[in-house]
């Protein structure tokens, strides 16, 4: 039985684009134990899973380095025949390269894929040569099984499909405003005017975090509509993806619910604002929408990720989107 390991230690929706190499590799080597090793924060994601062996988890907020080690002591301990990473960040390309498995792959642009056995070059899309960040992943083992796109996937259990089960026995839209990233997230008074556009009737439910609480409160309050319910950080992930799940439609950032809509072929309608589908993060549900701005603006993208300001002092990327053309995806 062949042992493997997957790192991707980044962010949510990150995790969310890297279990097709999971669905993969299960579907090419049957019976192979596969782990998982994450960032702290992620790991409710796969509560349950079908056929996650161990999940590993670095607590990078506390001791990061600390954990570090302690993390490369037990994958040293685990003696893994395969180990994918996923992650380009030299942390990530220690554990690999120092991880004594019999082979090692990962991104040529990794600091430590010097040492990995495979390196696979990382390549950014442009508009007319696009590649998803599933298949960017998915070179990595071109090796195991056939060159078929597997696409992500989560399980939600029954429990966390019962949470919301009032609410999914409606006509509901949910409403995803948050973005760690500024410049990834439509602007409080565009949602609110959004809000404005929808059908008195519509239940509209609110999730994120716990952090976009207050903002949802606002946009609720001052958008004055009755049929709101602010689930923010009251739902985890996978009931929030539950949720989504049965939505008449989710209107998200270019952030990390995006990409648990994905991974339930949730419709889903994504709004980009300084970052653009190119880079290799649209949607991937049957039922899909990019909504970015027309306007030609010299300064978008104005960065590979989102920032904490726009650098020119106008957010144009975001103002000039039209709440009217995101309006009409829920038709």
């Amino acid at each position: 039985m062949k042992k493997i390991l997957i790192i991707q230690t980044a962010f949510i929706g990150d995790v969310v684009l890297a279990t097709p190499v999971a669905e993969k590799l299960h579907q090419s080597i049957p019976g192979a134990s596969i782990d998982f090793l994450l960032r702290k924060g992620c790991e409710s994601l796969f509560e349950n899973h079908p056929f996650f062996n161990n999940i590993l988890i670095w607590d990078k907020g506390k001791n990061k380095y600390k954990n570090l080690f302690n993390i490369l002591r037990q994958i040293r301990q685990s003696k893994y025949d395969i180990i994918i990473n996923l992650h380009r960040f030299g942390t990530s390309g220690i554990i690999t390269a120092f991880s004594k498995a019999s082979r090692t792959i990962g991104f040529n642009k990794n600091p430590f894929s010097l040492f990995f056995s495979k390196r696979v070059k990382h390549i950014i899309g442009k508009k007319n040569n696009l590649i998803h960040e599933i298949d960017r992943n998915l070179l990595l083992i071109s090796e195991y099984g056939d060159n078929s796109r597997t696409m992500p996937r989560i399980y939600p259990s029954d429990k966390d499909y019962k949470k919301t089960e009032d609410i999914r026995k409606k006509e509901y839209i949910c409403i995803s405003p948050a973005s760690i990233w500024f410049t990834k997230q439509y602007p409080k008074e565009k949602w609110i005017e959004l809000i404005k556009g929808i059908s008195g009737s519509t239940q509209i439910c609110f999730i994120g975090s716990g952090s976009d609480k207050e903002l949802c409160s606002e946009i609720i309050n001052e958008s004055d509509n009755k049929n709101s319910i602010n689930f923010a950080g009251e739902l985890n992930l996978l009931e929030t993806a539950a949720l989504m799940k049965n939505a008449k439609m989710n209107f998200v950032n270019d952030s990390a619910p995006m990409h648990i809509a994905s991974a339930m072929n949730a419709p889903v309608t994504a709004i980009f604002c300084s970052t653009i589908p190119a880079f290799g993060f649209w949607p991937l549900s049957f039922n899909s929408h990019i909504i970015e701005t027309e306007k030609k603006l010299d300064c978008r993208p104005c960065g590979l990720h989102g920032l904490m300001n726009c650098p020119e002092n106008h957010f144009e990327c975001a103002y000039t989107i039209s709440t009217d053309k995101i309006l009409r995806t829920i038709i």
